[in-house]
């Protein structure tokens, strides 16, 4: 593949795969919210990640947060309460269980906290990936279509080289997902996670 990359400037960008989202004890799994392609996502992105870490890379992992206000009572968003009603307190609360990464793709070199869609979007994200040194972006998590979606937005108009890993992201359907690579595709490249190894491998 001609793609080059430079490993200490590089960071594997992990979108809100966290166990309030995925694990079986999680919000959503208590919420009924289930996706197998969501579930498959750690196993297919941690030979990315490992072999990242080994050439001297970074791993970046966002982590979508339930800011608790009083008594611990979260700040939903109307439009998320509409459509995920279960939502409650403790649910991707800031240190909890629940808001962290998964166990298989720790640790984390950078955590950084969101609260909407865009890992960019009143965070400290770019203030890290400057101070890290990090400009290239390989981006996998969920969904495809609103915080990879987003982000990947974010992060180009920032001037960052930004990557998509094709099978390292999924949505709550085939069809949606695939209409968002499509569209991201005008953004920056998409490759798979066999070929970014590959890459990292070869750097």
């Amino acid at each position: 593949m001609d793609l080059e990359l430079i490993p200490a400037r590089t960071g594997l960008l992990i979108v809100d795969l966290q166990n309030d989202f995925l694990h079986p004890d999680g919000a959503y799994a208590r919420g009924g919210q289930t996706s197998e392609a969501i579930a498959a996502l750690p196993a297919r992105v941690l030979p990315v990640a490992n072999t990242l870490r080994e050439k001297g890379g970074w791993i970046v992992s966002t982590q979508f947060t339930l800011v608790p206000g009083k008594e611990g009572e979260p700040f939903i968003a109307p439009h998320l309460k509409s459509i995920r009603p279960f939502l409650g307190k403790g649910d991707f609360a800031p240190g909890g269980w629940g808001h962290a990464l998964v166990d298989e793709l720790q640790p984390a070199d950078i955590t950084v906290e969101k609260v909407a869609y865009s890992a960019f979007y009143q965070t400290r994200m770019e203030f890290s990936l400057r101070k890290a040194g990090i400009d290239t972006l390989l981006v996998c998590g969920i969904v495809t279509n609103g915080g990879v979606a987003s982000t990947v937005r974010a992060a180009h108009v920032r001037d960052f080289k930004t990557l998509v890993l094709s099978d390292g992201c999924a949505a709550f359907t085939q069809a949606t997902h695939d209409c968002a690579i499509a569209d991201l595709s005008t953004v920056g490249k998409v490759l798979t996670c066999a070929d970014a190894q590959a890459v990292i491998e070869a750097s």
